[in-house]
């Protein structure tokens, strides 16, 4: 993938510059100040600058970025082990931060064609969680008997990271797992991705706003569809106006003041198309979560993209933790109903 292969380079500008690196390891002093005075020095927005004005570096340094690009996808894919069926699940590193890294779950059995992937993100207000605490312990063992691999990613936490960059975390992990999959052993064309609580809207971010994707050389061919598992941040402002007062200083922590910034990360102004090919949103019983969640579908279908609610049994935190939980055990009344779902979209 050639784009993935000049994208892994472009992640690592800032850093290259670094005088703790080897000759070998810097960028040359040229391209270098050419990247600075097209794009700046903000890491956070390196990458789509350079993505989207590339054609104004001068061609030795493209073809610099071009070099480096080819030795880093090698290095990442000889990092990357073959994934044996019936294996227990390995930690996998898709970046340089130590949170940056993911449990993939491969097929119980070997079964040809590759089958497909489910990727699930944690939540935890932004600022917490794990992927395997926060991951419910039925998921893996139900979507691998399905014929489904698996995986659950970490991202990096605010305060330390941004919410953008978390948005960024995730498709920076979508991109590794597709650039890996003959060797991880699935069909990078049939895959879905889904996440919980803040997970459910960094996963309906990432599903709305293309630059995400675009920045690791993706589009919305690289989905097959998108669950968003009871949440409850789809429009930012409304949530912060009408939702619960205990959230509050959550969703300040993550999304600040600034009216822009609070619409660039709201999925719900993003819905005109492009969008990922489909979404199933799963909630329980809290009104806003409900609001939320029909607000998005309906502008979703506005655009002309496939958007169906399904409410399910449960109230409260109590409930919002089960639908985490509880997703995957067959007597749950989510489990049949995104079985269904993910079955019709992997078709």
């Amino acid at each position: 993938m050639p784009k993935l292969r000049y994208l892994a380079v472009a992640v690592a500008i800032p850093v290259l510059a670094a005088s703790s690196l080897s000759a070998r390891e810097r960028m040359s002093r040229e391209c270098r100040q050419e990247i600075i005075k097209l794009c700046g020095v903000q890491r956070s927005n390196m990458l789509s600058c350079i993505m989207e004005n590339r054609q104004k570096l001068s061609e030795p340094c493209r073809a610099e970025l071009r070099e480096r690009a080819t030795g880093r996808q090698k290095s990442s894919e000889a990092a990357v082990p073959e994934i044996t069926p019936g294996a227990p699940p390995r930690e996998l590193s898709y970046g340089s931060d130590p949170l940056q890294k993911m449990d993939y779950f491969g097929l119980k059995t070997s079964i040809r064609p590759p089958q497909p992937l489910i990727i699930n993100v944690h939540g935890g207000g932004w600022k917490r969680g794990d992927k395997s605490n926060a991951t419910g312990s039925a998921k893996a063992p139900h979507y691998q008997a399905q014929g489904y691999a698996f995986a659950t990613i970490n991202y990096r936490l605010i305060p330390e990271a941004t919410v953008e960059q978390q948005a960024g975390d995730v498709a920076s992990a979508l991109a590794y797992l597709i650039g890996n999959a003959a060797r991880l052993g699935f069909d990078p064309k049939r895959v879905v991705l889904t996440g919980h609580s803040a997970g459910a809207h960094l996963v309906a971010l990432v599903g709305t706003d293309p630059q995400y994707l675009r920045a690791v050389g993706l589009d919305y061919s690289a989905l097959r569809g998108i669950i968003p598992n009871d949440g409850a941040a789809y429009d930012v402002a409304a949530q912060m106006t009408d939702g619960p007062k205990i959230m509050q200083q959550t969703y300040a922590q993550a999304f600040g003041s600034d009216p822009a910034r609070q619409r660039a990360l709201s999925p719900a102004q993003h819905a005109a198309a492009p969008n990922a090919p489909a979404f199933l949103f799963i909630n329980v019983q809290r009104p806003d979560g409900i609001r939320q969640a029909n607000g998005l579908a309906e502008a979703l279908r506005k655009a002309g993209t496939p958007a169906e609610v399904r409410l399910i049994p449960g109230e409260g935190l109590k409930g919002h933790m089960e639908i985490n939980r509880k997703l995957g055990e067959p007597d749950y009344p989510a489990t049949p109903v995104v079985d269904a779902w993910i079955k019709s979209v992997f078709n």
